[in-house]
């Protein structure tokens, strides 16, 4: 009874703080899916369907200790559920094959690929010889080469010949999953092309969605003509979400400086524009004593603010980053208008509830992750500073001090995953913040919203040259702070369960209530212990056959200083090494002398293949003629289609075999791609 007792008493203490929970709850069923290793039957699903409606019944009758524990499992179950659901509404054909060949279809998307090559997206797609059932839904073309027939533009049917190909699956064991990320994006095949874009009808299609588009583009290119260059490529892309325009020298600055998350309209954008709209209006409404004394000023404020955030989110492009900002903002504004706190763990866990309801898939992204980690990191930490009453800065100072401490919360909030996604950390980054970030809030959002007040006069312009004044500063501190010595600093990848542990750990600290918090610590110590133990492959093989990498004491070895080039990043990202493909090939001469590794690339090195030694792992480009018993390990594009991308990990009794297939599962996003057939 003792216990029983103890466990009453703690849920007792989080009486009123159990809906912070909910999200966590529905991450966790959520993520429960994804790391599934086969796609659940209805029959399953229903189980689960079942067994969450049983909890939730068994929660209003189970005595209070223990309530809150059933209705913890049953969310779990409702993520799953949430998942699958998801997870079946966006299927639709995945090419299955290499295609080459005519291919027609509508613009709906424009942006740039990392290679800086104009990309389109294109829907209501046409492949020659390939039935309607079978054709992708969407298909995303990379433009190569010297590109001379049409601009494209939103909406227009175009034509051109192009290689395509089934979205590929992780580049090593573990790895980023983009069949998974182009199965939501609903992107059937990907592919390039070097010849030119034709039209295909003379008038674009007509439609809601691509009116929006094409006002988009008009207003990204108005913004450009008015700002040449970065700063106007820079604008753009915080007012439309267009960043097609912005070199990429600047955009490995703003990386590199830790300011790149100044580029995608997140949080940071909607709740500038928000609480600018805001204030305008509700000091308009304070000018005169009857609307300051007889009108609700704070709802009728917050109603124009919300209006403001939607339309910036129609005008954007709606993407993931900036809907979940303005669910974020939309809570926040809500609230003000009913008389609650804006700001609030509660309001947080609204937000990400309805974020992960509406897109479970975004739980796996870093934006998602690191959006809600500083956002529940600063309210927590200004609601302890609150209820301590804390009196210890001078009024003066206490708006720097806000911007100080925001600043510093939401780096070290964002910062592991930051660099458990991207490898890197900026070490000034907190300096550039602090030297750019408040520049965003005073100057640059509130001359962008006089930009859009004036355009109906033709006199944008005025508000985008004080914006273009901001932006041309900040690009500046991102270009002085990127060459500065030890800017940027590399680090691996880690292991499958440092990323839960430190999220467990972190919530246990802001949202437990009672002594228990403090366990948070400790598992957050583990996480990092863990990420500091972590043990890259000493050899990794491509998918196609048409990379080695093999693990040298200066680093990875590369087979080729070229070709295969964003694999190579990749992999020497996920090792936190920060060479480049040539510099890494480099080592493969010493790297034979230490493992016992063939790479054989192209017709001719297989055509010269002599054999191999026993416990020597052969790779080769194209396919190996048939061969007897061997003691050495081949691995071939036959042999490759079937195991995905290998890494191999050295152990006493030889090699430590690991497939992306063993640990992608069989799932709707990777079941589709039947790869037997290699051409039609």
């Amino acid at each position: 009874m003792g216990l029983l007792n103890q466990i009453r008493d703690m849920m007792l203490r989080q009486r009123g703080h159990l809906f912070h929970w909910v999200p966590v709850c529905l991450a966790s069923g959520i993520g429960w899916y994804f790391g599934l290793l086969e796609e659940p039957s209805l029959a399953v699903l229903a189980m689960v369907a079942a067994g969450g409606a049983g909890l939730l019944l068994a929660s209003l009758r189970l005595p209070e200790a223990v309530a809150p524990l059933a209705l913890a499992a049953a969310l779990v179950l409702t993520g799953v559920l949430l998942a699958a659901a998801r997870s079946q509404s966006v299927a639709g054909p995945v090419l299955a094959w290499r295609y080459y060949g005519p291919v027609e279809g509508r613009i709906v998307a424009l942006d740039r690929s990392q290679s800086d090559a104009p990309r389109v997206t294109l829907d209501r797609v046409r492949l020659d010889r390939v039935p309607p059932a079978r054709t992708p839904d969407r298909v995303r073309l990379s433009l190569h080469g010297k590109i001379d027939g049409i601009d494209p533009k939103p909406g227009f049917r175009v034509m051109t010949t192009a290689h395509l190909l089934p979205p590929s699956g992780p580049v090593e064991p573990g790895g980023f999953d983009f069949q998974r990320h182009a199965w939501f994006a609903q992107l059937g095949a990907v592919g390039y092309t070097h010849a030119p874009l034709m039209g295909a009808e003379a008038a674009p299609e007509r439609g809601a969605e691509l009116l929006l588009f094409r006002l988009r583009m008009a207003a990204s290119k108005r913004v450009r003509d008015t700002l040449p260059g970065d700063i106007g490529g820079f604008a753009a892309a915080i007012t439309t979400g267009d960043r097609s325009a912005i070199s990429q020298d600047a955009l490995r600055d703003l990386r590199h400086s830790n300011l790149a998350h100044l580029l995608a309209i997140s949080g940071l954008h909607m709740g500038l524009l928000s609480g600018v709209v805001f204030a305008a209006i509700r000091l308009l409404l304070a000018l005169h004593p009857y609307t300051a004394t007889h009108l609700p000023s704070r709802s009728i404020a917050a109603a124009s603010a919300l209006l403001a955030a939607t339309g910036y989110l129609a005008l954007s492009g709606g993407n993931v980053a900036t809907e979940r900002a303005y669910i974020m903002v939309a809570v926040a504004l809500c609230a003000l208008m009913i008389g609650r706190r804006a700001i609030s763990l509660r309001a947080v866990a609204v937000a990400a509830t309805i974020v992960l309801a509406l897109r479970p898939e975004a739980l796996l992204g870093p934006g998602f992750q690191m959006s809600f980690a500083a956002t529940t990191g600063l309210v927590a930490v200004f609601g302890w500073i609150r209820a301590a009453e804390a009196d210890l800065i001078p009024r003066r100072l206490r708006p720097l001090a806000a911007v100080v401490i925001s600043s510093a919360i939401a780096g070290a909030a964002t910062a592991p995953i930051s660099a458990a996604h991207f490898n890197t950390i900026a070490h000034y980054g907190l300096a550039a913040n602090l030297l750019s970030v408040p520049l965003m809030g005073i100057l640059v959002i509130p001359a962008a919203v006089v930009a859009v007040l004036l355009a109906p006069l033709g006199l944008e312009h005025i508000g985008l040259w004080a914006m273009g004044l901001g932006l041309r500063w900040i690009l500046g501190v991102a270009e002085v702070v990127a060459v500065l010595p030890g800017a940027r600093g590399h680090v691996p990848s880690p292991n499958g369960w440092v990323l839960p542990l430190l999220t467990l750990g972190f919530l246990l600290l802001v949202l437990w209530r009672g002594r228990l918090r403090w366990s948070g610590l400790p598992l957050m110590l583990a996480a990092m212990v863990l990420w500091q133990d972590s043990h890259r492959p000493e050899v990794l093989i491509a998918d196609s056959g048409t990379l080695v990498g093999v693990m040298t004491p200066q680093g990875r070895a590369l087979s080729k200083s070229k070709g295969a080039g964003f694999i190579a990043r990749n992999w020497l990202e996920n090792d936190g090494d920060g060479a480049d493909q040539p510099q890494a090939a480099a080592r493969w001469t010493h790297a034979k002398e230490d493992l016992p590794v063939t790479h054989l690339s192209g017709k001719t090195a297989v055509a010269q293949f002599s054999g191999c030694q026993s416990g020597e792992v052969v790779v080769a480009s194209v396919p190996l003629p048939p061969a007897g018993p061997t003691d050495c390990t081949l691995y071939d594009p036959p042999r490759l289609r079937i195991t995905g991308s290998v890494a191999l990990h050295r152990s006493a009794q030889g090699w430590d075999v690991v497939t992306a297939r063993e640990l992608v599962g069989n799932r709707l996003w990777n079941r589709q791609r039947k790869r037997g057939r290699a051409s039609q």
